[in-house]
């Protein structure tokens, strides 16, 4: 086999060790934050033992995190299929995307139109929304369709339009699954002279991105949700990144990427976040360049992924109390879904599981306009994701769990 079996990998993850009231732990809360490999945690404890330092002075110690950062940076250039010049680091997501809002926002003038969907978490959203307030921009929404989870494309059609100066689109819901059509929504943002930002936070712990491919002008992801620490990249066409006038010190660099970089960075967290590209890497045994190996080891885990999801999709499905949202099993998805019990709030349903060391999310995660549209504003979704490490037993536990209510 060229990329690593379940069991293997399982025995990288400590965590998985877990009992809760006598029970192995099964994580399927995932879509908020993967476990760790040991090799992450042991690349941030190496670094803050034996290189911590800032960055750019005469000793060993700063070179060494000189060294340590641009390695970072040469492999979230593999892993979005772009340059080391185009990597920018930063405490998450949520925080980048505001700070290239304010950047792009500079070149805006009122009455400009940027576009957001109804199936994005509000990180993609919502700073888009607060910029439009400040400078009078207008602000659309691609509307989702309810019977399958997918954005409407003849609304994309009717509102991507000239005067778009922006399309803020997920790769991949948080919340339903949904894979979203990235290339095809990205030529048409681009034929009507509008950029296109990329949330590919949910898509990145199931697929490897690609910007190449989606030809999108910035694309960010967050490496907790793909086995690594709290740390938020963004990746951006060098030539914008030079030319973005972005709120910067004045001492602060000029140059790509360190100019979209704001104060001393986290250095631990970025050294582990390279750490789990290394990871993910290290589980294709092909003797091939680090890209191709990461390709292959995504494309293979999404495979074992989209079979667990059968399972689960499958299981729950025949359950009457249970209803399930999003596109089907046989769809472009990821490995995550959302149900609700027709009888049990969804965090009454979460406790239940997690008494039997089953551990699920429940809410909206931050995916508010979702719940909103299925009606499920109160108390949200249950939410179950397979990762890496998940195995087709712990789907049955957790298939046992919910037809025990």
């Amino acid at each position: 086999m060229s990329v690593a079996s379940t069991a293997e990998i399982r025995g990288h993850f400590p965590a998985l060790q877990r009992r809760h009231e006598g029970h192995p732990v099964a994580y399927f809360d995932g879509p908020g934050g993967t476990q760790v490999p040991r090799a992450v945690v042991e690349a941030v404890s190496d670094y803050l033992l034996h290189h911590n330092a800032n960055t750019y002075w005469e000793y060993p110690t700063s070179a060494e995190t000189d060294a340590a950062l641009r390695r970072a940076r040469a492999l979230f250039a593999d892993w979005f299929g772009g340059a080391p010049e185009e990597v920018v680091f930063g405490a998450n997501m949520t925080t980048l995307t505001f700070h290239l809002g304010r950047a792009l926002g500079r070149g805006w003038r009122a009455g400009d139109v940027l576009v957001v969907t109804e199936l994005d978490h509000h990180a993609n959203s919502d700073p888009w929304r607060v910029l439009g307030r400040e400078l009078g921009l207008e602000v659309r929404t691609l509307r989702l369709r309810t019977e399958d989870g997918r954005l409407d494309e003849e609304d994309a059609r009717r509102k991507i339009t000239p005067g778009v100066k922006l399309l803020a689109l997920g790769a991949a819901s948080n919340a339903l699954g949904t894979i979203n059509d990235v290339p095809g929504l990205t030529a048409r943002a681009h034929e009507v002279g509008a950029e296109v930002f990329v949330d590919a936070v949910h898509y990145a712990a199931h697929l490897l991105p690609d910007v190449r491919r989606w030809d999108c002008d910035y694309c960010v992801c967050s490496a907790y949700k793909f086995y690594g620490p709290h740390v938020g990249v963004l990746w951006g066409r060098r030539a914008r990144l030079e030319a973005l006038d972005a709120p910067r010190l004045v001492p602060a660099s000029e140059s790509a990427p360190e100019r979209l970089e704001t104060g001393t960075l986290n250095h631990e967290g970025i050294v582990g976040a390279g750490a789990a590209v290394e990871f993910l890497a290290g589980l294709c045994r092909e003797d091939l360049p680090r890209r191709e190996r990461l390709a292959r080891t995504c494309a293979a885990l999404h495979e074992r992924g989209a079979e667990l999801l059968g399972r689960l999709w499958n299981g729950l499905a025949a359950l009457p109390e249970v209803r399930l949202y999003g596109p089907g099993p046989d769809s472009a998805r990821t490995a995550t879904l959302c149900f609700t019990h027709a009888r049990r709030e969804p965090a009454a349903v979460a406790r239940a599981l997690a008494a039997r060391g089953v551990f699920v999310s429940h809410g909206d995660f931050y995916a508010s306009t979702v719940a909103r549209v299925y009606g499920r504003e109160a108390g949200g979704f249950v939410r179950a994701g397979c990762a890496a490490y998940s195995t087709a037993e712990e789907i049955a536990r957790l298939l046992e769990g919910v037809r025990a209510l």
